[in-house]
């Protein structure tokens, strides 16, 4: 089944010369089945990219998906054009009263800030904590992950002495979960960050459970025991050039980076990239929206409580 999104959005394109299935709005219409409906809370700067990986993910599933996208209404991009946030985007204050499946909120790059500091975190908050009644899951990705573990169970995030740079090697610690479900005993992510969340603060946590971690990269998966709230700390929806643009945008700034580990061939810029985290990536994504969201929610979404 297909992911319905605007008939003009950007992505669009994009996701048919992909062969994902997209549905356009007037044949969505035409369907006498609910599809489920998801919320994108988009917070990086580039939401164009951002919003175009995630929907890849979320179109590969045997699901409709009927997406609305968020932004911070406290904070304007300096990196996408106006009109593509009028023309596509809502804000909270527009559908606070509405009942979603579910909702993705993606990192931002603003983890080396306190929380508090961040501009739009005030209206962050009061999303995070509308999502705990008016969303069936949510999925929380990177700095997204870190501000809702720290708003939701106080665990705070703490600095690294150097960046997470590149694709790593990931274990399934909690093996046969849903979520994980078809996953490899070793399976790669990328990862793009200067902060962590401690796995023993979450191991701490009686309300939180464990489900994938890496040795070299830290915690990668934990999940509130009841399967609402997931919160993963990598980037499994990067496109295969993400990291080397960020590389070369730092080397052309002077800034000390290291080359994207596992990444390149032989970790060598000039040999091309290896991608070893998609097929995992689309199971992430499907399971989550099979088991967490489609296979639990109320047909009715006005008895989510």
């Amino acid at each position: 089944m297909p992911i319905k999104i605007d008939d003009d959005l950007p992505a669009a394109e994009t996701l048919q010369n992909e062969n994902i299935f997209i549905m356009h709005e007037a044949r969505a219409y035409q369907q006498d089945i609910r599809p489920l409906r998801i919320a994108l809370l988009n917070l990086m700067p580039t939401k164009i990219a951002t919003e175009t990986q995630i929907l890849r993910l979320l179109g590969n599933s045997p699901l409709q998906v009927d997406i609305t996208l968020l932004h911070p209404a406290s904070y304007l991009p300096k990196n996408t054009p106006p009109e593509h946030l009028v023309k596509f985007y809502t804000t909270f204050e527009s559908i606070r009263e509405q009942k979603f499946d579910g909702l993705v909120i993606t990192g931002a790059p603003v983890e080396e800030m306190p929380f508090e500091e961040v501009a739009y975190w005030d209206e962050l908050v009061r999303i995070m904590d509308w999502s705990l009644t008016n969303v069936f899951s949510t999925f929380h990705i990177c700095w997204g992950a870190q501000a809702a573990l720290y708003r939701h169970y106080g665990i705070q995030k703490h600095a690294l002495p150097k960046k997470v740079f590149g694709v790593f090697e990931h274990a399934c610690v909690k093996k046969y979960t849903k979520l994980l479900r078809g996953f490899d005993d070793v399976f790669y992510v990328p990862h793009s960050r200067h902060t962590y969340i401690d796995p023993g603060d979450v191991r701490r946590e009686p309300r939180l459970e464990t489900l994938a971690e890496s040795a070299e990269a830290g915690l990668y998966i934990a999940a509130s025991v009841n399967g609402k709230q997931i919160y993963v700390t990598g980037h499994s929806e990067y496109d295969a050039e993400t990291l080397e643009a960020e590389y070369r945008r730092d080397v052309a700034k002077g800034l000390p980076i290291d080359v994207p580990k596992n990444y390149f061939a032989d970790d060598d810029p000039q040999k091309g990239i290896v991608v070893r985290w998609r097929g995992h990536a689309n199971l992430l994504y499907s399971n989550w929206l099979n088991y967490y969201v489609y296979q639990e929610t109320p047909f009715d979404l006005d008895q989510l409580r």
